[in-house]
């Protein structure tokens, strides 16, 4: 090898090296950051109690008890109406899906939903959950003469637009575990006398199970930092506006049907381009959302490492 071609090489290679160390410095930066700006208001007051009615006065602000729940359940709710779809999708493209103009189609669909801005999904989520015909999602406008519209606001509306948000990188990485299972178990199963789908539900779905939770946690932790949708399609409200108190199992499907807040929204909603001006708050709040994040790649790296370890078994 010429000198000359030994130079570019290491200029290469530090080069990528400077790149991954300035992508590990800006996340360690943004973390120590909020760390250092936010952990004053952690504590277990802050943890445990609903936010106050006010966003001006710290001394009344209250905690993030409700935001936190919020966010767990806007999370699960979105999963549990994503996941079946994606999967469903998944399966189609991976095992049936040959190579026509239908489905390169859909794929093209996919990759088209997967660039949409949040901000236009929240806009279609208003119009299309303001119909009257889907009130049952989350309430009726009264006291306004004239007017036969759903209020459009409420966890169900939102975990709904949020499950379309998700779906593509749900579906992609879904796909793509299923892929990983070696065509022999496939195979000599069918080779059993077998039929195709009980191969599929049997085989090839245990073999990517670990794939699949691991691209259902990563879509929690792309879910839990969205704003736009849950701003426009939870409300702004703080508190749990359903019955109260809304922890009590017989108000649970009218606090679904109602407002909320998450740690997004909260954050967004206590920080000055908010509507407060309490930015120790939003930091407080802000180092419990990276935490809970840092949480879900603990679990990914995980699993993965584990189907990794059990693949080459």
């Amino acid at each position: 090898m010429s000198n000359r071609r030994r130079v570019f090489d290491y200029i290469q290679q530090y080069f990528a090296l400077g790149s991954s160390l300035i992508t590990v410095a800006g996340c360690i930066g943004i973390i120590v950051f909020l760390f250092i700006n936010g952990y004053s208001v952690i504590n277990l007051q802050f943890l445990t109690t609903d936010p106050g009615a006010t966003a001006v006065d710290i001394s009344k602000a209250g905690g993030i008890l409700t935001p936190i729940v919020g966010t767990f359940i806007i999370t699960i709710l979105r999963i549990i109406i994503a996941l079946p779809w994606a999967l469903s999708t998944a399966i189609y493209l991976s095992e049936y899906a040959m190579d026509n103009l239908v489905n390169n189609f859909f794929r093209t669909s996919i990759d088209i939903l997967a660039g949409i801005p949040t901000i236009v999904i929240a806009i279609f989520g208003v119009a299309i959950f303001t119909r009257p015909q889907l009130g049952f999602l989350s309430s009726m406008v009264e006291g306004v003469e004239g007017v036969t519209r759903a209020f459009g606001k409420s966890f169900l509306v939102c975990s709904f637009a949020m499950a379309i948000m998700i779906l593509p990188f749900v579906i992609k990485t879904c796909e793509e575990a299923i892929k990983s299972v070696p065509k022999s178990y496939r195979e000599a199963s069918l080779a059993l006398g077998v039929s195709k789908w009980d191969t599929i539900v049997n085989v090839v779905l245990p073999s990517a199970s670990n794939g699949i939770v691991t691209s259902v946690i990563l879509g929690m932790g792309r879910m839990i930092g969205d704003t736009a949708i849950v701003w426009l399609l939870l409300g702004g409200t703080l508190r749990m506006t359903g019955n109260q108190p809304w922890y009590q199992p017989q108000n649970w499907m009218s606090t679904l049907k109602n407002t909320g807040s998450t740690l997004t929204t909260y954050i967004y909603y206590n920080s000055p381009a908010g509507e407060g001006d309490m930015p120790e708050l939003a930091f407080g709040a802000s180092v419990v959302l990276i935490t809970i994040i840092i949480i879900l790649n603990a679990i990914t790296i995980f699993v993965g490492s584990r189907n990794k370890s059990v693949m080459e078994e």
